[in-house]
């Protein structure tokens, strides 16, 4: 086994509870991200395999190196998880009130009387759920009892096989660029840094697993970040000085492109519409037929810091095709995609990045 330390420290707040929802910290969250990209680095390693064989043998060495009660003795057998997490803290969040009154707000052109738009908390739209809107303040605030603050920090350890610590290195890389924790992760909540602690990971290419954005539409689970002509789907914010105003600037962001694809029908649709190919489901514009069906953001927001301690917001794209209940339309979700890639290269203060 050989040991790496980092020094884990949040951007932005994080919605990470325990079973009882108050804010702590805690190490499964942890592991499934570690995971989630393991899973992409193997999918890169093996030229993004997602035929049928290619996922049994992803799922073999995941489990062999995971844990699992699934495997058969050809395959290594049920074994517990060689990979150990380690974190020097595991107190509770200490972000106990939230301050509405720093809240910036964002025009919002569906909402209000009249549909003629009007402007709603940035905060309150991206972390719907973890937050909500407070009557008796008027303002927004926490559901439950807890977050953890930004600036928060923790040493976290990570022991792992010799000859799989290579292959972390790089995916600890990714987490550190592009990784979240807890409720809305993928709305910019939960960002966060893992600086390495003491002596430096072994040498290893942190190349982005990058793979071209139609391509990866044949999975229906995220393995790779999405690319085209121009490179990496990945952009990048100017630089904020605090998270108030980077939330912000991301929920415009989002409340831009998804309103770009205007409904023509209400509740019941009979069909989906373009919009509903993003995320699902779209409060008030439910489709027949796909009750109880969940289709999650593939552009996903985080945070990082540049060298001057400053944030910047990224967005990134890692595309998944709608499972087979859906009973996808490849050309409209192709659409839908490229017209959400176009608004992004040409919006205001977002550029591509390649880091």
């Amino acid at each position: 086994m050989e040991t790496r330390s980092y020094r884990l420290t949040f951007l932005t707040p994080a919605f990470l509870g325990d079973a009882e929802q108050n804010a702590r910290w805690r190490t499964p969250p942890i592991k499934h991200l570690l995971r989630e990209w393991w899973r992409v680095a193997w999918m890169q390693k093996h030229g993004f395999r997602t035929d049928p064989g290619g996922i049994d043998d992803m799922r073999a060495a995941e489990g062999r190196l995971f844990g699992n009660a699934w495997l058969g003795e050809r395959d290594g057998g049920h074994r517990r998880s060689r990979i150990r997490l380690r974190l020097d803290s595991w107190q509770t969040g200490r972000l106990t009130t939230w301050e509405s009154s720093r809240e910036a707000k964002a025009f919002h052109p569906e909402v209000g009387k009249g549909g003629n738009g009007m402007p709603v908390g940035a905060e309150l739209y991206l972390g719907y759920g973890p937050l909500n809107y407070d009557r008796q303040a008027r303002g927004t605030g926490l559901k439950a009892n807890a977050a953890i603050q930004p600036g928060e920090s923790a040493t976290l350890r990570i022991a792992a096989p010799a000859g799989e610590i290579e292959r972390l290195d790089r995916v600890v890389a990714w987490i550190d660029r592009f990784g979240a924790l807890g409720g809305r992760s993928r709305n910019g909540w939960g960002a966060f840094r893992l600086v390495p602690q003491g002596e430096p990971a072994s040498s290893t290419s942190t190349d982005l697993p990058l793979r071209d954005w139609q391509d990866a539409l044949v999975a229906d689970w995220a393995h790779a970040i999405g690319a085209d002509e121009r490179g990496a789907l990945v952009w990048q914010t100017k630089p904020f000085e605090d998270w108030h105003a980077l939330m912000q600037a991301m929920a415009k962001l989002k409340i831009d492109f998804r309103t770009r694809f205007r409904f023509t029908t209400g509740r019941g649709a009979p069909r989906p519409e373009a919009r509903h190919w993003l995320s699902y489901p779209v409060t008030n514009h439910d489709v027949r037929g796909w009750r109880n069906l969940r289709l999650p953001n593939s552009l996903r927001f985080t945070a990082t810091e540049d060298e001057a301690g400053r944030l910047r917001g990224l967005v990134y794209h890692m595309p998944v095709r709608p499972t087979s209940n859906f009973r996808p339309d490849d050309r409209a979700i192709r659409e839908v995609w490229q017209t959400v890639h176009a608004h992004l290269d040409h919006a205001e203060g977002l550029d591509r990045t390649s880091a």
